[in-house]
């Protein structure tokens, strides 16, 4: 058993916060490892884990020790193996006693998930750093080049047993106080804030098809309520004809799993639910993190030329005007429209794209793997 620490930076989103926990748990109760999980905002840290203790400086949760990341910085003995979390930045005293130990830490910067072909050339590369240790750089990925995917090791047949029974899904939704009507199709709404998202409201309304949307308290709530005219607390309601909109309360990761599971259709945002969506085998659009120069939409490029893959052409385009629409380039409620009759064969490719993921080696195996053979 080796020991890992990682620490995680908290931005604004829950994104870092969130894969760094998963990321945790898995490695201390699947593989077995000694982890302590770092954390500068303990806040962030209980929305996703509401049985913590926001100011407790160490606690244990789920078979990890999570710390705060104090300042300033208290000595503390480096672990075998250390993850910088999406290049933040650790305490300088913290990486001298790195390299004090008789064998020096193993030190993992562990990247943001990207599809761009780059990531494979750069993935598990080193670099030197003053003082002597190497960093080496950690990119998940989903090309067995890569490292990989936050995976556990039963998600799947979890997921496939609640799939396939209508009562398990009907029993989660109704512990929210979400009661689904006859023929409505579900769809979970998890985004940043979103111009384009009046658009496609006003399109669902005006549908034939009756939607349930369900919204988590999140960032896109205040768009949600600006396009019904009122605010919306966690458990009310709003209808507009073929549309009834339900807000849901900040849930943790284990219910989210459930609430993806449980929808026909589930728009994400960010890494960690964008993850989630793919292993829920349902159809998902990705409202990628924005960022100067329009970055993020060659990010979002890259991955449809992954996914797309296979698919049928008519399909494969309206997909892909959909996922641009919403993310700003274009029109999402027309592209809407052509897509929304299309969920059966656009499930189906979904399907056939995560069991493709799932043959790979999932990133906290990885992560053990490397290590191992870095010893």
């Amino acid at each position: 058993m080796a020991s890992w620490d990682i620490f995680c930076s908290v931005v604004d989103n829950y994104g870092d916060i969130g894969v760094t926990w998963r990321l945790a748990r898995q490695l201390a109760g699947e593989h077995g490892q000694q982890v302590r999980l770092w954390v500068d905002d303990l806040a962030a840290f209980v929305r996703l884990c509401p049985g913590a203790d926001v100011a407790a400086s160490s606690q244990w949760q789920a078979g990890v020790e999570v710390r705060h990341w104090p300042a300033p910085w208290q000595d503390t003995p480096a672990a075998d193996v250390v993850i910088e979390a999406f290049a933040c930045e650790m305490p300088p005293a913290y990486i001298e006693a790195m390299g004090r130990r008789q064998t020096p830490s193993l030190w993992l910067n562990l990247e943001y998930l990207s599809a761009e072909p780059w990531v494979e050339s750069c993935h598990g590369l080193p670099s030197m750093q003053a003082g002597g240790l190497q960093k080496y750089f950690y990119f998940p990925g989903f090309t067995a080049a890569a490292g990989g995917l936050l995976r556990e090791g039963d998600l799947l047949a979890r997921r496939d047993s609640f799939q396939s029974d209508p009562a398990a899904s009907l029993r989660f939704l109704n512990s929210l106080g979400v009661h689904p009507r006859a023929h409505e199709r579900r769809i979970s709404l998890f985004a940043y804030e979103n111009a384009a998202l009046a658009g496609w409201l006003d399109a669902l309304a005006a549908s034939t098809h009756a939607t349930l949307l369900l919204v988590p308290e999140g960032k896109v709530l205040a768009d949600v309520e600006r396009w019904a005219g009122r605010t919306l607390a966690a458990g009310e309601q709003y209808q507009k004809q073929s549309l009834r909109v339900q807000v849901l309360p900040f849930v943790r990761q284990e219910e989210y799993d459930l609430l993806l599971w449980s929808c026909d259709l589930n728009a994400v945002r960010g890494e960690d639910s964008f993850v989630r969506a793919q292993w829920a085998g349902r159809p998902f659009v990705w409202h990628i993190y924005q960022q100067d120069e329009d970055v993020h939409l060659e990010k979002l490029e890259a991955f449809l030329a992954l996914f797309k893959q296979g698919t049928e052409e008519a399909l494969r385009d309206e997909i892909r005007d959909f996922w641009l629409a919403w993310n700003g380039q274009g029109d999402v409620a027309s592209a809407w429209l052509k897509l929304e009759n299309r969920l059966p064969a656009w499930s189906e490719r979904v399907g056939d794209w995560q069991r493709r993921l799932s043959e790979q080696t999932d990133l906290a195996a990885g992560l053990v793997r490397f290590y191992t053979n870095w010893l």
